[in-house]
This record gives structure tokens, sequence and C-alpha cells, in this order.
């Protein structure tokens, strides 16, 4: 296990201007609102290879607020570890300045007044002239741009185009990798296609045919970038038929593979690469147990678990990349490479604050063409927010406490369960519900919204399956999302206890009474992973409620009583 002076030490010497490190002027010039494009690109240049990554884009082709979590727990030996440190702890960690830019990027602490100093963030238009800006510094022959997978999901226009949108525009920003997790939920056809007609890799060592064993796509590919030989190896997410519905992608499995990865990495030093890189969408805490047991890895670029880290995590020698989510930031990594291996690193997380950074010309007019047929849509106004709607969170985010509201409403039942989802962006009070939020928090291919009943004991035995999921003590158990979201019910949850031992005092709010085991509830719920799940799709009956209220107002939902943390 790293240690806080072990992980200072490696941050303060690999990093370079960090974020929040309180080494550069950022943080200060935003304040003073005077925030350019040549603060956020400002670098001191290491060596001749420059690594940029983004990851979990999540389909957000325009600029949008994005709330990180106040709630990001770590049990076992990465409790009280980054990433699992938020606000004030997340600050003093990383020198963050209070109200500063890097404060508003990195955390939630006075955000919705953040937000409006600062405004939107992501969209690829700027993420293209960040890109363009690094490659007109350090040549177009030294630059890897680098994907970590969650791209092709997660908005309308990407759910209608089967991920088409995104595979043009990613193409246009001249990917040179990616790997994968919810573009499985495209289906194995879909996914196929697109990657035998893609201008860039799609890397995934760890998927195999469940019959032949066999691998599915490509596992590594080797690049000439800054006179030296630079092997990606790609890993998609492991546990994505857990996660997702198999039946999707019937003939194949996924998993962690170690002994694979270690294989490929030793191939990749036998065929001469200076440089190995694992792109993973493994989550944080996967990662970090990855990097202490595969040998010759130099970096982890990390995804999934939706972390932002202004720093680099080195264990042993190897270095953790965290690059965030929906566009926010891009990672430059400087790699020097001495006597075939690397010598030095240089890292910047790099904010894209949408109003500080002039759009790319082309890929602005790309997206505007790829979002045209479904414009007018996009824009409807359902409604209005009197509350700050986000998704972030391990217990609770007031959007899908809404999406709970809605289907306790619509659905007409006692008890509400929505996934644990991390995408979609965030609302300010009085920002009007169009459309595009609606459906940036539920676009899916299996959006039924189904109504059953369920015992008191089934209830709870779900929430101990997915609590062991997000809080299991081994990183390798772990699937890396948040908590089901619960509306109608609470229950008390703590962390530190075994498997089937962590929920209790489950309690129906409406009537205050505790939820018996045997007693039959009424439940709405969406997102099955079940194949032929009958009911609404969930945008519907979102849109439904809010259409119905015309204004929401979320209160804070203290239903769930977190222990042992």
């Amino acid at each position: 296990m790293i240690s806080r002076r072990e992980f200072l030490q490696a941050t303060a010497a690999a990093s370079t201007l960090v974020l929040g490190s309180g080494l550069g002027p950022l943080g200060q010039v935003a304040a003073q609102q005077r925030l350019t494009q040549a603060d956020i690109t400002k670098f001191d240049a290491l060596g001749r290879l420059t690594i940029l990554h983004v990851t979990d884009i999540h389909a957000q082709l325009m600029p949008l607020h994005f709330r990180e979590p106040s709630i990001n727990l770590g049990v076992g030996e990465v409790k009280g570890q980054p990433p699992h440190l938020t606000d004030a702890e997340f600050r003093a960690y990383f020198k963050i300045a209070t109200g500063s830019a890097d404060a508003f990027a990195l955390t939630s602490d006075d955000f919705i007044s953040l937000a409006r100093n600062y405004g939107r963030m992501g969209g690829l238009d700027r993420i293209a002239t960040l890109v363009a800006a690094v490659r007109a510094e350090r040549g177009a022959d030294n630059v890897l741009l680098l994907d970590g997978g969650d791209t092709w999901q997660g908005s309308w226009t990407a759910l209608k185009t089967d991920g088409q949108d995104m595979v043009d525009v990613m193409s246009a920003l001249k990917l040179d990798a990616m790997t994968a997790h919810w573009e499985f939920t495209l289906g194995a056809d879909r996914v196929k296609a697109i990657v035998d007609a893609a201008p860039f890799a799609f890397l995934a060592q760890n998927v195999r045919d469940n019959e032949w064993q066999e691998p599915v796509f490509e596992a590594r590919k080797t690049f000439e970038r800054g006179g030296v030989k630079v092997a990606v190896i790609g890993q998609a997410l492991p546990r994505t038929a857990v996660a997702n519905p198999r039946w999707m992608f019937p003939r194949w499995e996924f998993g962690i593979r170690e002994e694979d990865i270690q294989k490929q990495v030793d191939a990749a030093r036998a065929e001469g690469a200076a440089v190995v890189v694992l792109l993973s969408h493994n989550g944080f805490d996967v990662d970090r147990k990855l990097a202490s047991r595969v040998k010759g890895i130099d970096v982890i670029l990390t995804g999934h678990t939706h972390d932002a880290m202004p720093g680099l995590v080195r264990v042993g020698d190897t270095v953790l990349v965290a690059s965030g989510s929906h566009g926010k930031f891009v990672s430059r990594l400087d790699i020097d490479v001495a006597n075939g291996k690397v010598g030095g690193l240089r890292f910047k997380l790099m904010p894209v604050f949408a109003d500080a950074i002039a759009p790319d010309l082309a890929m602005a007019k790309l997206i505007e063409q790829v979002r045209a047929p479904y414009a007018k849509d996009l824009q409807r106004t359902i409604g209005r927010t009197d509350s700050l709607l986000y998704r972030r969170g391990n217990f609770n985010g007031t959007f899908d406490d809404l999406i709970c509201n809605a289907m306790l409403e619509q659905r007409d039942v006692e008890i509400a369960l929505s996934p644990g989802f991390r995408w979609g962006g965030s609302l300010l009070p009085n920002d009007e519900i169009t459309w595009e939020h609606v459906t940036n928090a539920t676009a899916i291919t299996y959006p039924n919204c189904y109504r059953i009943e369920m015992t008191g004991q089934q209830l709870k035995e779900v929430l101990e399956d997915i609590a062991d999921n997000i809080f299991h003590p081994d990183p390798y158990f772990q699937g890396g999302g948040d908590m089901v979201r619960v509306g109608g019910m609470g229950y008390a949850i703590d962390i530190a206890k075994p498997a089937g031992a962590r929920i209790s005092d489950l309690t129906h709010l409406k009537s205050g009474k505790p939820i018996e085991a045997s007693k039959r509830y009424s439940v709405a719920g969406w997102a099955s992973v079940n194949e032929g799940t009958q009911g609404p799709p969930i945008w519907d009956v979102l849109a439904a409620h809010v259409e119905r209220h015309k204004v929401v107002s979320v209160t804070p939902n203290n239903a769930v009583k977190v222990l042992g943390s």
C-alpha cells in the first residue's frame, strides 16, 4: 500500500504545474476571472514523447456542468487514500485553494456559485483545440491520443445513431486507440461492425470467445512516437457481463486476466517497446492492485470510476493516471526515454473550461452536423428545476432521487430502485430541464421501467449484493459503481462489515414502519439486465413526471444512514 507521504513525494517528483498542487498560477488566474487557453495549455515539456488521455466521455459532445462527488468512500487498504477523498480533504491533500477553478473542477463544495462563475466544462470542440495545440507544440509524430472507453454511450444522439456520432467525432480527432465498457451495450454485431471500419485501434486483451477462448479483439498495438516504440495494451471492463446484459454479447467472456496482461507486457518488451501502457477501464482501485502484481507496465491510464486526479500515483515502477469524465479534463503525460526505458515523467491534468478555450471550428461544424437531425427534440423544454440536480455520490444523487420520485408516481409503486450510474450532467437551480438533460441521464439500450413485487427479504438481498460489489475489501471483487438509488425506502449500511451483514434497518418511508422480510411490496426499477423486460422507457417516465409538475424540487435525501466509514 502506498502511504500518504510516498504519494506526495511521487506527485511532487512526477508532476509539473499540477492542478491544485499550488505549484502554478492556474487557480489564482481563474479566481480573478482571467483564465485563458494559454494558462490551460502551459507546460514545461519533457523528452520527445507525449501521451494524451481522455476517458468516460459518455457521448457528451457539448459543454456541461458535472458535479464531482461529495462522498467517495474507500475500504480496506485504500481507505482515506486518493481518490477516496472529497471536498475539504481533497483540497487539503492537493493544496487547492477554496473557491478556485481547481476547487470547482475537482470538488463539489460551493458548486452552484462556482459553476456560475466558471461556466461549463468539456465539449469535444474544445478538446479538439487542446489536442491540436499539443500536437502543434510537440509535433504530431510525437503525440499519442488514447481513449479509455465509455465513449459511445450516454446521450440521445449516441443512442439514436448506435454510437456513430461519437465514432465520427473521435475519428476526426485522430484518435489512436481506445478500450471499452458501455460500448458493448450496443450489441456484439454493432461493436464488431464499428471496430472493423474504424480508423483507430480498438484494444481489449481480456475479451474471449466463450466456446474456443480465442481473443475477440486486438490485445495490443505498438506505435512509433517520439522516436521510440510505445506498446498500448487494452483492458475492457472485466465485469461487463455482470454489470450489463450478457444477452447483448452472449458469446463473449471478460475478466481481469492478470496472467495474460503479464504475457502481453513481456511480449511487448521482447519486441523492443521502450514504453508499455495499459489503457484500462478496470477502475482505479483495481488498477492500483494490478500495478503491484504485473511487472513491466510503465503507465496505467485508468478509467471507469470517473476519478479526476491532479497528480500521478506511483506503485512500484508504474504510474497511474486518472483523467475524470464527461470531457472535463485531458491528461498530458510527457515521457523522457533514455537507454530504451522511461527516464522521467511530467504530468498535467488540463481542465477543459469551455469559456476559456476557443472551439475548433472544424470539430464544431461536425458536432453541429451529427446533432442536427435531433436538435429540435434535444432543445425541447420539459420543465424547470428549483434544486441542484447531480448524480455522483456513493449513495445518493438528486438527479437519481428525481428519477425515483418519477417512478414512484408514474408507476404507482411503494419503492423505486434506480441504478447507481455515474454519467449524466448536472443542472443548477432555475435551469430549464430539456429533453437532452432527461436523456443524458437515461439513454441506454435497455431502458424499460418495470413494475414487479418483491419481498422485504429480496430487497435486502439486492442491497447486500450491490454493497458487496462496491465495498468488498479486495478491489478485484469490486465492480466500481455506486449504490443503487432507492426511493420510498430508507436503510442503514455499515461498509466495514462483511458480505451479507452490511444492510440493516430497512424502513418504508411513507408509513414509517420497518420493511418486513416476508411482506410483498410493489417496486419499480429500470436498466434490468434480464432480456425481455417490459415497461415504458425510463426517459418517458421521467419526462412525464417533470411535465406534470412543471417545476421540480428535490429535498435532501437523508434516508440512507452510513456507518463504518
